[in-house]
């Protein structure tokens, strides 16, 4: 199988040109919207932004909000990627944004709009650099939709610039924060019209199956899900961007990462999805296929590709209060769940770790993993519980023997394991 997304030039050869873009794929797919529409649900492609709703119906959902209000409708190519553990979309723009810009084309065909934004966050300067010189290719060569014009809008480095709300938030009014009221963006967004807001890797797999069609993206897949994703692989000898076919087990990715089954750091704990994600372990966890929709009802996450192995007598307590310290940091400071609950959460995790507990945080902690989800003006207190959840669950022993002040586990754990 090819790498399809990666396909092409090396990665480390930089931005791919219009001209090796133009000879290696052929010209801008021009399938009017009528056809793409269609052809992307039967194609099954999901969003791969972290939330894997269907693309499709994303789609058809804005073009019909167009029809209705009577309003030409945006597009906002997203590529903030706040993520700290995730460096698959600003790969993907470095080195292929003649495909995300294509994506972004036959979208706005799609639906009817005239306006793209793309939005990178203003960390990743190689990637912004590569759309910025593919803007002014296609501009120069004239290679896309005439009736399309591009701007290009660099995004605050934070955790919840890249979330679709805070994305419009920040082009209509220059604050990255999330909003929680209605109307969504795809009802009334960007200068108050409909807007798209999608993953630049969902535009990419989305330009690919306009050329080739549904079938040839189905072709992969091992499981419920079909296609290809790319992944962000941390903690093996062989770490970075890669893609993968859908359904591909842990204990396969693990392989061809370079990392021994038998291991320690093979048996220990897995991070999926990333800090909006959560903690895996457990033999069955190896052969669990990576696929969206069967992780979901497992109670686990794919979310945006990360697969982070944890290191060797790394202690999942303290990893995971780093983290939570950091989702704290990067609150909207919004909502009392959110700047009161994420604080409280974090520094009762920091004692935890490093054997300063009160005779309750365990107890608190366990308590607010519970109630802090769904009660926050935004997400991004749900995806802090969720991570602590899982947390708990798998680093339970550890927790426990924090909370008693008798140390760190981890060593005892991954001996055993081994």
């Amino acid at each position: 199988m090819t790498a399809r997304v990666l396909d092409g030039p090396a990665l480390t050869a930089g931005a791919e040109l219009l001209s090796s873009h133009r000879a290696r794929l052929g010209p801008f797919p021009r399938r009017a919207g009528q056809e793409i529409v269609p052809l992307l649900e039967a194609a099954g492609l999901l969003g791969r932004g972290g939330a894997g709703f269907p693309v499709a119906r994303k789609w058809a959902s804005v073009a019909m909000q167009a029809k209705i209000r009577g309003r030409d409708p945006v597009v906002l190519a997203n590529g903030a990627e706040g993520e700290p553990l995730s460096a698959k979309d600003r790969v993907l723009m470095t080195t292929r944004p003649h495909l995300v810009l294509d994506g972004a084309e036959l979208a706005a065909t799609a639906i009817g709009a005239g306006r793209i934004v793309v939005y990178v966050g203003e960390a990743h300067e190689a990637a912004y650099d590569a759309v910025a010189r593919a803007i002014d290719e296609r501009a120069e060569a004239r290679a896309g939709s005439p009736h399309h014009t591009f701007d290009l809008v660099a995004a605050p480095h934070a955790y919840v610039s890249g979330e679709e709300s805070a994305a419009v938030h920040f082009v209509n009014a220059g604050d990255a924060r999330p909003t929680s009221t209605p109307p969504r963006p795809f009802e009334r967004g960007i200068d108050d019209r409909p807007t798209l807001v999608q993953n630049v890797e969902s535009l990419a797999h989305a330009a690919l199956v306009a050329r080739y069609g549904d079938a040839w993206y189905r072709e992969p897949g091992r499981d419920v899900t079909r296609g290809t994703a790319l992944v962000t692989i941390g903690g093996a000898p062989r770490y970075g961007v890669t893609e993968i076919e859908l359904g591909l087990s842990l204990g396969d990715v693990a392989t061809t990462v370079g990392l021994d089954p038998g291991s320690r750091r093979a048996a220990g704990p897995v991070l999926l999805g990333g800090y909006f994600g959560g903690w895996v372990a457990g033999e069955d966890v190896w052969r669990t296929p990576l696929d969206p929709v069967t992780l979901r009802s497992a109670g686990s996450a794919f979310g945006c590709g990360v697969i982070r192995f944890l290191e060797p007598d790394t202690c999942g307590v303290e990893a995971t209060a780093r983290m939570l310290d950091y989702m704290a940091g990067q609150s909207a400071a919004q909502c009392g769940p959110c700047v009161f609950g994420l604080r409280a959460i974090a520094d009762a995790s920091a004692r935890l770790t490093v054997g300063r507990p009160h005779d309750d945080d365990l107890r608190r902690i366990r308590g607010w993993s519970e109630t802090l989800a769904g009660r926050g003006a935004c997400r991004h207190p749900d995806g802090a519980a969720g991570l602590l959840r899982s947390a708990l669950r798998v680093f339970e022993t550890d927790f426990a023997a924090h909370q008693r002040r008798s140390g760190c586990t981890a060593g005892q754990r991954i001996r055993r394991a081994a």
